[in-house]
C-alpha cells in the first residue's frame, strides 16, 4: 500500500522509526483529502524515448 504522508513529523517517523511503528502510517485517508486535479489526455505531448 502506498503511503501518503501529511504532516511533518510523519516524515521523520517514516523514516527514522522502526518497522512496525512506520507501519502504523499505512492507513486510509478521510475520503475528501485527495482530488483529481488533472485528467484527459495530455496536451503537450512528448514523444516516447524507446
Amino acid at each position: 500500500m502506498p503511503v501518503i504522508l501529511t504532516k511533518p513529523e510523519e516524515v521523520d517517523l517514516w523514516l527514522a522509526a522502526d518497522a512496525p511503528k512506520a507501519l502504523e502510517l499505512q492507513r486510509p485517508l478521510p475520503d475528501d483529502a485527495l482530488r483529481i486535479v488533472a485528467s484527459g489526455e495530455r496536451e503537450d505531448r512528448v514523444p516516447v524515448l524507446v
